[in-house]
């Protein structure tokens, strides 16, 4: 007899909420052993999330990629080859494992995200020369290809959605320039429409970035180290990804120019709360889940976040709808007491694309070494 699987019923509250559970890790041991698909079957676990740290982190454990990387050396395949194809093949293997619940949904969760090298940020025609790469090499259409909102970035989104691809925008920090992705999404929509595209088979994300804002913005808090200071630690990163919503449903919800595209089979571009893992252990360990509750978003979570929301995750329903003000309250009280929020976002956003090019350029020299330890000539 067949034992019975369930969901966990936090986690299957906070789907029935509106929002789509992704994990926001991967590797090959996690796919090979069934894991991904055991947390799809009782986690709600709809789509997934990579970045380099995450593949920096997959390569470097165990011997799961020896097999493959002793392959490629004796082919002669360089480091950049052999991350793209280790990278790309995971990726690929994930989307497989999900294509039962994209077309479940329509295509809208089941989804799997890959990066553009993180050296590009800065640069326009490479972002978009990679990102239509990757996604002829992954090959699946439920693909995601990662992009960061960086200046450089906006344009690059622009033209892949432009191209028919599907684009999860990544480093978002601040509502100004989460409003300028929006932009960027809809101009590359109109532009596929022009090329004939079909509207609706292009999707796209918004990833928020929550608990760094915390981090950022508590340590200037703790430096005022005033009563009034010290009363706003932990507030900033929910009241900006609330503000971020407020700005997805004036776009989304009421905006001409997306009603128009929506008429042509447009979807909406939804926010996705990313960095969701607590840094702060005085905080609830499911704050960035909990306090985000909204229809038509994703929560993409570490384990460890995911774990502590199956365990004590207290869904409630909708955190979010009509808390502009309040959220607003909170930014206008930061600057009243010196936080200088432009100088946060700034920094913010060139420590993401930093931490992220570490992560990389760590992943290319450990890979060099396995490469040359296997056989291939330094």
């Amino acid at each position: 007899m067949t034992q019975q699987v369930t969901q966990n019923a936090n986690l299957a509250q906070l789907s029935a909420a509106g929002v789509s559970v992704w994990l926001d890790d991967l590797s090959r041991d996690r796919i090979e052993t069934g894991n991904l698909a055991e947390l799809i079957a009782t986690r709600s676990v709809v789509g997934v999330t990579t970045n380099p740290s995450i593949f920096q982190a997959a390569l470097s454990k165990g011997h799961v990629y020896d097999a493959q990387v002793r392959e490629l050396a004796l082919a002669g395949a360089d480091v950049d080859t052999t991350i793209r194809t280790v990278t790309t093949d995971d990726v690929r293997a994930a989307c497989d494992v999900l294509a039962p619940v994209f077309e479940a949904s329509d295509g809208v969760d089941g989804r799997v995200s890959i990066e553009v090298d993180p050296r590009l940020a800065h640069s326009t025609d490479a972002t978009v020369q990679q990102a239509i790469e990757l996604w002829h090499i992954v090959d699946r259409p439920n693909l995601l290809i990662k992009i960061p909102a960086t200046v450089a970035g906006l344009p690059a989104i622009a033209r892949v959605i432009g191209e028919g691809i599907s684009v999860n925008v990544t480093l978002i920090f601040s509502v100004e320039r989460y409003e300028r992705v929006i932009e960027a999404y809809l101009d590359g929509l109109t532009a596929a429409k022009s090329a004939g595209h079909e509207l609706s088979t292009i999707h796209s994300v918004a990833s928020f970035f929550v608990s760094r804002v915390d981090t950022e913005i508590d340590a200037r808090l703790d430096a005022i180290g005033t009563p009034e200071a010290l009363a706003l630690r932990g507030k900033a990163g929910v009241a900006n990804a609330r503000l971020a919503y407020a700005a997805y449903r004036r776009a989304f919800e009421s905006g001409a120019r997306f009603e128009q595209l929506a008429a042509a089979g447009a979807r909406p571009q939804r926010a996705l709360w990313a960095s969701t893992g607590v840094k702060n252990p005085d905080y609830s360990d499911t704050l960035y889940v909990t306090e985000l509750v909204a229809p038509n978003t994703v929560n993409t979570m570490p384990e460890k976040t995911l774990e502590a929301v199956a365990d004590h995750g207290a869904v409630t329903g909708d955190t979010v709808t009509g808390t502009e003000k309040a959220a607003q309250n909170v930014f206008s009280a930061l600057s009243t007491i010196g936080v200088n929020l432009p100088e946060v976002f700034r920094k913010l956003e060139d420590e993401g694309v930093e931490k992220f090019e570490v992560s990389w350029n760590e992943l290319l020299a450990a890979t060099s070494e396995q490469l040359i330890a296997h056989g291939a000539k330094s």
